[in-house]
């Protein structure tokens, strides 16, 4: 049996006991968090949420692409979402390859030089990915800048959460 038809099979079981048909779209909490898709990061269990209570976009390397960018709109000028929460992680993949290796490698293994995806978004230093993805919803127009944007590493090893702070944050706080 295939992994797809073992979760369609606990889909079933799952949806024999379904108690959330009657959600409200908004999300309760009025939160948006961005997360890398690593397996070992669940999102809910980490911050502590229902069902319900916040949009959780995943994607590789919890990074503000142009469709991060676009949830985090519609999620706050649609549906209300009045915080905004970035989470990055340690031992992340993102940070083990550059763009450019992996663009040329798959264009050798396929002979196929696609238009998308442009980028990969692999990075060197997770606290300053942290603080760029921060800052592109902080500075992004039609977001407003009065609505909180934090951003975390999460520890795969403890399973806690450390804020980023800003760089001019930080370095006031070192002096």
């Amino acid at each position: 049996m295939s992994v797809t038809d073992e979760v369609l099979r606990a889909n079933e079981a799952y949806a024999r006991n379904f108690e959330f048909g009657q959600l409200p779209i908004p999300p309760a909490r009025k939160l948006a968090v961005l997360a890398c898709m690593d397996a070992r990061l669940v999102p809910s269990q980490i911050l502590g949420l229902k069902a319900g209570d916040a949009h959780v976009i995943r994607n590789a390397g919890g990074i503000v692409t142009e469709d991060a960018l676009r949830s985090f709109i519609l999620s706050h000028q649609l549906l209300g979402t009045q915080e905004f929460i970035i989470i990055n992680h340690t031992d992340c993949g993102m940070l083990t390859f550059k763009d450019e290796d992996l663009r040329s490698r798959l264009i050798q293994q396929t002979g196929s030089s696609p238009v998308a995806p442009v980028a990969f978004h692999a990075f060197r230093d997770l606290e300053e990915n942290v603080r760029q993805q921060v800052q592109k919803i902080k500075s992004h127009p039609w977001l407003p800048k009065s609505i909180p944007v934090r951003g975390f590493i999460y520890d795969v090893k403890t399973g806690r959460l450390k804020e980023v702070l800003e760089a001019r944050a930080a370095s006031l706080r070192q002096s």
